[in-house]
Parts: C-alpha cells; structure tokens; sequence
C-alpha cells in the first residue's frame, strides 16, 4: 500500500513547485542547464537540514550548513575546497506564495560551508518560513518567528526544553515527538552532542548506533561530530520546527572540563576548546556576538519575549574554578564550601543580576546547565553530591540565590540541563533547613537520548525525594519538557518516553506542575 507522504515532505515539495522549481529524483532542480550542471555539486547539499534562532522583536538568525557526505573527507562534508553561493528566501506561507525577504550569502569553505543569515526589519510576533537554494539544489523548509514587540500585550508562549543527546545511546524520538507539538520555542541547554571515541561511554543495554571514529580533538574531528549528529532526520525535524535558543555544556568539547582545566589532562587543550567553539559555531543558529576567538566563546545572552519573558543564557564552564575533590560524586568534601569558589566568575554573575534587577518582564527564565537545587544523592545518614554541580559551589549558590530575591525580579525560574533525569524542585535560601523562603523554581529536563533507555525506578525516587523534600518530582525516564507560559502561570509537562533503543516509542506525560505568578513555587495538578 502507497504511504503517504509526511508534513515535511510534502512541504519541501509544494515549496518547490510554488517556486517554479520542481525537483527531480536527485534532488536536483528540473531545468537545470548543461553549464549549470557543470558546476553544480554532485548531490544534495543540505542533508544536514536547516535551522534558526536567537529570535528578536524584528528579527531571527537562519542557519544552514553544506555537505554532501557527514563523513566526508577532512570535516567537510565531502564538498568542494571552493565557496559556493547560496540563495535564501524568507515568506509567510508555508507554501511561499508570499515571500518578504530574500537575498544571498557566501558558504565559506573555510567555515566548513556554513550559513548564517542574520536578518533584522521582519514584523514582530509572527510566523515565518525559510529555505535556502544552491548550484540547482533546495533545502526542505523550516518554520521560525519573532518575538513579540516589547509593548505588546502579553500573549501565550509554548517552548520547550531539551538536552543531552549521546548518538549511541538511542534513537532520537524525543526530538521527533517534541517537533511534533510545534512549539513556538526550542531552548536547549547543552551536551548537544558527545565528544567520546566510539564506546567511550556506554549505557545499559549499549550502544544503538556508532560515533564517528576517534575522541574529538581536531577541528575535522569537531565538524565530522556534528554533521552526524545533524543528519539525523528527527533532529532535523525538531530544528525545522521552531528556533532554537543554544548554550553548551561540557561534552561539546570534554567531559566535566572547567575553564582553561581538561578533566583528562589532555595537552594543548587551549587548542582544543578552540576547535570544538569554532564547530560548535559553524554548527549552530548562533549570532555573530558569539562566533569564537579561539579558546573563548560568548553563549551568555538574553532574548526577551516581549512583556511576557525574559530568558537568560548562562556558561557553566567557561568560567568556573576546576570541580573540588577531584570531581565526582562525593561525600566529606569541605573544599566544596569554601566562600571564594565561583562557577559562573564575577563578571557573569553581575551581568545576570543586572539582567534580573532590570527586567519588566513577567517571568525571567534563566536557562543553565547543571542542576542549582541541592541533591544528596545518599539516602539515609551523611550526604553525596555532585562536585560538578551547583553542590560543588555552594556559596556562590547562595549569593546568587539571595541575589534572585534582592533583584526584585519577577517569577524567577530556572531551566537546567545535564542529569539525564528529570526534576522538579523549589530553589531556596537554605536547603537544609524546610522553612528557608522560597526563591524561585527549577525546572530539570531529562536526556533526549544520555543514559540509553530509561526506566523509573518508584522506590529509589521515594527515598530521593525524601531525602531531598524541596525537589518534588524525580524520573529517569528519557524525553523533554513541554512548557505553555502566559500572564497568570507557567505550566510544564515532562515528556517521558518508555524506550529508545528502538524507534517509535511515543511520548506521554509522566507529571504536570504549574508555576503561579508571584508565588516562587510549584504545584502539581
């Protein structure tokens, strides 16, 4: 029986006879002249797909990047050592019978032929589409938007929240399933994808799919890493769906590394963070405020949605002191306290307090990596944390929390990364003590896919919750949350799925918490 034909596809198709290009079998656009032919690229550029964002009140950042092979020779993707010029074009139908903006832009080979076109003068608060064309080729579409005006009248927001995808670990249904409730927003808080050699992390039950050979380090390694990761379909899927809000974590170039320290000793790692950013940049839907100089990169931003929000982008790593104890999970670690140990360095605090003191926005979502609540992952006597974590920073913790309620901001939440399970918990002064006020709220995201299947074990989530009693609700499950935000309350779904060593698996809610304005805390319904 004749399937038929999904969304997507039929999009790139009715896109491309809207335009007067039809695309044959190859991809190629029909009509194509002998000459053009002649220099035209052997096959499909953009099997990496397209994405957008950094969304503004008046514009957006487009993103595609060139390669006919992920794997392909040198990072490149298989293509040319020349440049190629691309045409973009920007409309609000979906079919792009109305196109508002177009225009052109250089696929440097240099920057392994990625795109970025940063576009400002669009109309605040509304839906657009995108595609891009080269040398006779089409890209599928992608759907973006901008934010509202600043003087808007506060409208509904749905966004959603993921991280930490290992490619071996499983498939990637949580992105499919996530683009398939076509948010408005994606935020994405890092381990976007995984430096290790192949088998150099495994999860229970293995591995499902292969890394490209050899432990990142290079710049090729880097680039070849990403086009992998990119020419997953559900990926692409997830990136056609909405723009994205990036910021990285650790295994975007190592496992735990802080500031100018490799958690492995690796030589030259200067070098290395230099070509993991350059990558990371190439690779993402980034503005040109965050293409790299060298070993530095700023991901640190705010993106304001009109009156209703204000998100706020942290860098876990670029600027903390090296992880105390050794690292790890640990008990018994006194260096852990000490006053002068920062995580996010002087300066970023003070631009995030300055950003919360100043916002009039209704909620402040501050988007970070690795978990702020406090957790004793030790049930019973004596305690166990995380030095990776806030837990390994615990007084610059609570200058930064005591800061979140002296700013006067309104309905701080944070959005965090990195477990691979997700968490549910109220952010106070004093964690030990259960009557300590109340701050804001954090909001944890399981792995996309980190850890391999996932399961929920009831009685191991009793005693962490007991143990933890500001932390409401625990699942390792794998999946993504699915937040709908307005004037009045923040309501968050956490996606779960059952397995992804296989495909298919769908995606339900495993728990429902709402954030009432004004109350710094969590209510499940």
């Amino acid at each position: 029986m004749k399937q038929s034909l999904s969304r997507r596809v039929f999009m790139s198709v009715a896109a491309a006879g809207a335009s007067g290009l039809v695309l044959n079998g190859t991809g190629q656009a029909a009509g194509v002249t002998p000459a053009m032919r002649s220099r035209a690229l052997a096959g499909d550029p953009f099997i990496l797909g397209v994405a957008s964002g950094d969304p503004s009140q008046d514009g957006v950042v487009l993103w595609t990047r060139l390669a006919l092979d992920p794997f392909g020779l040198n990072g490149r993707g298989a293509m040319p050592a020349r440049d190629v010029e691309v045409r973009w074009q920007l409309a609000a139908d979906e079919r792009f019978t109305k196109v508002v903006r177009s225009g052109s832009a250089t696929a440097g080979w240099q920057r392994a032929h990625s795109v970025h076109v940063e576009l400002e003068g669009l109309e605040p608060g509304r839906e657009y589409f995108y595609r891009f064309r080269a040398e006779g080729h089409l890209s599928p579409p992608g759907r973006t938007r901008t934010a509202p005006a600043a003087d808007a009248a506060p409208s509904p927001l749905t966004f959603a929240v993921a991280a930490c995808a290992h490619y071996e670990h499983g498939y990637y249904t949580a992105y499919r399933r996530l683009a398939e409730q076509e948010p408005e927003l994606v935020v994405h808080l890092g381990d976007y994808m995984y430096e290790y050699a192949p088998q150099g992390y495994t999860a229970i039950g293995g591995a499902v799919r292969q890394h490209t050979p050899g432990k990142c380090e290079t710049l090729a390694d880097y680039r070849m890493r990403h086009a992998q990761y990119k020419s997953d379909p559900d990926l692409q899927a997830a990136h056609a769906a909405a723009p994205w809000l990036v910021a990285f974590d650790d295994h975007e170039v190592e496992n735990n590394w802080a500031a100018g320290v490799s958690s492995t000793g690796a030589p030259a790692f200067a070098r290395r963070r230099a070509n993991a950013f350059r990558a990371y940049y190439e690779n993402m839907p980034l503005r040109r405020s965050s293409v790299p100089g060298g070993a530095s990169m700023r991901v640190h931003r705010r993106v304001d949605w009109g009156p209703l929000a204000r998100f706020h982008l942290l860098d876990t790593r670029q600027f903390r002191d090296d992880q105390a104890c050794e690292d790890g999970v640990r008990a018994g670690c006194d260096e852990r306290l000490a006053p002068e140990r920062t995580l996010l360095g002087e300066d970023q605090r003070r631009w995030l307090l300055d950003g919360l003191a100043s916002s009039e926005a209704r909620w402040n979502l501050v988007g970070q990596q690795i978990i702020m609540a406090q957790r004793d992952h030790r049930v019973g006597p004596g305690t166990e944390v995380n030095l990776d974590s806030w837990d390994g920073y615990a007084a610059e913790r609570t200058r930064l929390l005591t800061g979140f309620r002296d700013s006067g901001a309104s309905n701080p939440v944070v959005l965090t990364g990195d477990a691979h399970m997700h968490h549910a918990a109220d952010l106070r002064l004093d964690f030990d003590d259960p009557d300590s006020p109340r701050v804001g709220v954090e909001l944890v995201t399981s792995s996309v896919s980190s850890d391999g299947d996932g399961y929920r074990d009831e009685g191991r989530v009793a005693g962490l919750t007991t143990e933890n009693r500001h932390i409401s609700y625990l699942d390792q499950r794998r999946g993504y949350i699915a937040c709908r935000l307005t004037a009045e309350e923040l309501q968050a779904d956490f996606r779960v799925l059952d397995y992804i060593s296989r495909r298919g698996a769908e995606a339900g809610t495993g728990a429902r918490f709402t954030v009432p304005s004004g109350e710094s805390a969590l209510d499940p319904r």
